[in-house]
């Protein structure tokens, strides 16, 4: 196989594997913040609920 074909192949695959891998960072990061979120919410209603 031509050395050519080779570095156009790995021109082509390097971007598209690294918008995998941001791509997989950015869904684990909104879990984490959406999990913060509802613990912040839930300790709002309790605490809410354990001042009257």
């Amino acid at each position: 196989m031509p050395k050519a074909v080779i570095a156009m192949a790995c021109c082509l695959c390097l971007p598209a594997l690294a918008a995998c891998g941001n791509t997989a960072y950015r869904l684990k990061k909104d879990g984490q913040e959406a999990s913060h979120a509802m613990d912040n919410a839930t300790h709002r209603v309790l605490s809410s609920g354990a001042k009257k």
